[in-house]
């Protein structure tokens, strides 16, 4: 589905943030689906009559099956400032997960050193460094259980590629849907319960705070935690 301004978090003359679906991809791959970059791109266009398109630069990506926040710049200016911000770890980011099996500790901090195949799309975690392996931190807590799913909260503090999923599937709680990494079965609408629950930083131009805050997509099962 095209974007439109209900999908839109945050937007000024430097930046638009968008609140992702699950199943869009960010930018084009060999599926050959509409990316989200190019779904934006025309949603400004129309909105500010620029039929040759916009500029918009990708600031960070997503998952596939994961959604929230999303973050784009709409001048080359904001994109190489906004690059280095993410670089520098000068940004906040928050993710809700909701998994089946409850946490040993109901807060924690997890450390590993990860590999990817990019052949296969898959993530390998070590408890120790091994040649070609990156480095991957986060904290979590445990917010809260509702009929038998525990909401957990996410703070990764560092941006490695599927990060949170094989982390948190590590610890012996895979996210739910996230059969890739653990949970026994896959939705079938293709998601996973992993959602850009919150993106805070200083603006790159304007120099102010910002927080950027994301509802829960509404799907029959994630609006049971919205008010936690």
């Amino acid at each position: 589905m095209p974007v439109t301004d209900k999908d839109v978090l945050y937007e000024d003359n430097h930046l638009i943030a968008i609140n992702k679906k699950s199943g869009d991809i960010v930018q084009v791959d060999e599926t050959g689906d509409e990316p989200l970059d190019e779904q934006v791109k025309k949603y400004l266009a129309i909105k500010y009559n620029k039929p040759n398109s916009a500029f918009l630069g990708v600031v960070h990506r997503l998952d596939r099956p994961v959604s929230g926040v999303i973050l784009f710049a709409k001048t080359s200016k904001a994109l190489e400032r906004m690059n280095a911000i993410f670089k520098n770890r000068e940004v906040k980011k928050t993710y809700w997960a909701v998994v089946r099996n409850k946490p040993e500790n109901i807060t924690g901090t997890l450390i590993h050193w990860l590999i990817k195949n990019p052949q296969k799309n898959v993530v390998t975690p070590h408890n120790f460094e091994v040649q070609g392996s990156q480095r991957a931190e986060l904290s979590y807590r445990l917010i809260t259980e509702l009929g038998g799913y525990y909401l957990i909260e996410v703070d990764p503090l560092t941006g490695r590629s599927h990060q949170i999923r094989v982390q948190l599937s590590t610890m012996g709680t895979p996210i739910v849907g996230d059969n890739k990494y653990g949970y026994p079965r896959g939705s079938r609408k293709g998601s996973i319960c992993l959602h850009a629950r919150r993106l805070q930083f200083i603006h790159p131009v304007k120099k102010e705070s910002v927080n950027i805050f994301a509802k829960l997509p509404i799907d029959g099962f994630w609006e049971r935690f919205e008010n936690c």
